[in-house]
C-alpha cells in the first residue's frame, strides 16, 4: 500500500513540476509569459543594482502615456534588463515600459515584451561590439541580435529593446 501511495505522489509531483516548468520556461510551445506588478519589477531590478527608471511625467500609472510603467512587464524582460546590466557593467536607466503609446502587436511594450533605455555610451558601445547586426527596421531604426534572441532596435532617443524569452516566433518577428 504505502509504494503505491509513494509512486501515486511521485507521480503526481513529477506531472506537477512539469506543468510548472511548461508555464515558467521560456520558449516553451504555447507558455504564457509570467507577468509582475510595477513594484514586484522595480524591486527586482532595484536588487540588481545600477538600473533605475525615467518618467517624463514622473509617474508609473500604464495608462497615461508621459508615465514609465513596467505593470504586467514580462518576468523575462525583467531577468534579461538585468543581464544586460551585469554583462555590459553599465549603468541602464529605462525611459519606457508597458505604459499607452508605444506600437500595438503581440511582442509590444504593452505586452510585456518590450523595455527603452537611454542610449548611453556605454550602452550603445556594447550592443553595437556585442550583438550581430541585421537589417534596418522598416522605420530606419538599426538593429542588433544577442544570441538569446532579443532584439535591440536603435531609434532616434532610446534603446527599443524585445526581450523575446527565448522564444524563437518573437526573434523572428522582431527581426524581420
Amino acid at each position: 500500500m504505502r509504494s503505491r501511495v509513494r509512486a501515486t505522489l511521485a507521480t503526481s509531483l513529477v506531472g506537477a513540476t512539469a506543468a510548472l516548468v511548461a508555464l515558467v520556461a521560456p520558449g516553451t510551445a504555447n507558455a504564457a509569459p509570467v507577468k509582475l506588478s510595477h513594484a514586484t519589477a522595480v524591486s527586482q531590478l532595484n536588487a540588481a543594482g545600477g538600473i533605475s527608471l525615467y518618467s517624463s511625467g514622473g509617474c508609473s500609472n500604464r495608462y497615461v502615456s508621459t508615465c514609465t510603467s513596467l505593470e504586467q512587464v514580462n518576468a523575462a524582460s525583467i531577468n534579461d534588463t538585468i543581464t544586460l546590466r551585469r554583462a555590459s557593467g553599465c549603468a541602464l536607466t529605462i525611459t519606457g515600459g508597458t505604459e499607452v503609446g508605444h506600437a500595438s502587436g503581440t511582442y509590444s511594450h504593452w505586452n510585456g515584451y518590450k523595455i527603452d533605455f537611454s542610449p548611453t555610451t556605454c550602452v550603445s558601445s556594447y550592443v553595437t561590439s556585442s550583438f550581430t547586426r541585421i537589417a534596418n527596421r522598416s522605420d530606419g531604426a538599426a538593429r542588433y541580435r544577442s544570441a538569446a534572441g532579443n532584439v535591440y532596435a536603435r531609434e532616434s532617443s532610446h534603446w527599443d529593446v524585445t526581450f523575446c524569452g527565448g522564444s524563437s516566433a518573437c526573434t523572428a518577428a522582431a527581426s524581420s
